[in-house]
């Protein structure tokens, strides 16, 4: 008990202690860092500009060893004349002008024109009415983009041999179904255009699901206020298609015109395939023998890998010539636009 009086403030237990102030606390000398030596600071700015350049390597070397070399060899072959298991000789462009002067060449590059022809074009309208058909809500899309990208992920072979069995002269379920409207047998394989219309009827079966989906990638990435907008204004669905989709995805369109183009100049599987032990040299006639046929044959048939080297060459050039038409076009539509570049 406190003691009252003088003291009874005090606490219970005593005079409370004092609180007892922390000394200031000493500023620790820093700690002086060492100077970076000259070798490692050169290291640390090596890293720094060559640890990007580490990570895209394997890309360049990959193909620098199997494109850019194949491309620059190539060239060397078509100045030269080159047979398996020979000597180059030196020749300049007289591969380049023994093309010029050979109907092979030129059959082979009116076959590949028609064909790319006969095969794009039906192929990218199918695959707009098909991507334009997927864009609205429909039960069961998802099975149905899954289905039309079918033929693509099947192999070139077996769509071929199916095909070649679908287009037989003798027993083939082509020609049995034209019976049935009194039709005359059609030689699918050694007349020149049915020949063609087969092959193309191979590429348009696999391609077009393909082209479909791209399509419909593009189309769903045009905004809905240009629909609204239309539809609006009393445009019927077939008008919004053709006003409002088609200019927003020319972009898309121009792209796969281009990468069919190449596919078409490069046909190599199908005609060899269909046309059997003929396929090398494109039909008995050489009827649909397209430039990569006739490439193969010069280079592998014939032996003259200076002659296949040429044609290589040119297809080379077809193609840059197209993608070059393909880069004008777009830089025309942009300023038609405003669009930047």
């Amino acid at each position: 008990m406190p003691v009252e009086g003088r003291h009874s403030w005090l606490p219970p237990y005593g005079r409370p202690r004092t609180a007892v102030r922390p000394r200031a606390a000493r500023p620790r000398p820093a700690r002086r860092r060492k100077a970076p030596s000259a070798w490692r600071s050169k290291l640390y700015r090596l890293d720094v500009k060559a640890t990007p350049y580490t990570f895209i390597a394997p890309f360049f070397l990959t193909f620098a060893a199997f494109g850019l070399f194949p491309l620059i060899y190539t060239g060397w072959l078509s100045l030269h004349r080159v047979e398996l298991g020979g000597d180059a000789e030196w020749r300049g462009l007289e591969n380049y002008t023994g093309l010029a002067d050979s109907d092979f060449f030129w059959n082979a590059l009116a076959n590949t024109f028609t064909i790319g022809v006969i095969s794009t074009v039906p192929q990218l309208l199918m695959a707009l009415g098909l991507a334009h058909l997927l864009n609205y809500k429909l039960r069961g899309r998802g099975f149905y983009r899954v289905a039309i990208l079918a033929p693509y992920a099947t192999s070139i072979a077996a769509a071929t041999l199916v095909f070649a069995q679908l287009f037989n002269t003798d027993y083939g379920m082509i020609n049995g179904f034209l019976g049935l409207f009194g039709i005359d047998p059609v030689n699918w394989e050694t007349e020149k255009w049915p020949a063609q219309i087969a092959i193309s009827t191979i590429v348009t079966w696999r391609w077009t699901g393909y082209n479909a989906l791209i399509y419909l990638a593009a189309m769903q990435a045009v905004p809905n206020d240009l629909y609204e907008a239309a539809a609006l204004d009393g445009a019927s669905r077939w008008r919004q298609f053709i006003s409002v989709t088609i200019p927003s995805i020319r972009p898309t369109i121009l792209f796969t015109i281009v990468v069919s183009t190449i596919g078409a100049t490069q046909l190599f599987g199908e005609p060899l395939i269909f046309g059997g032990s003929l396929g090398i040299g494109g039909g008995s006639a050489n009827q649909y023998q397209t430039l990569s046929l006739l490439m193969y044959e010069k280079g592998w048939v014939t032996g003259s890998l200076g002659q296949a080297s040429a044609i290589a060459w040119v297809m080379l050039l077809l193609l840059l010539f197209v993608g070059g038409a393909q880069a004008l076009i777009s830089r025309r539509n942009r300023k038609k636009t405003g669009a930047p570049s």
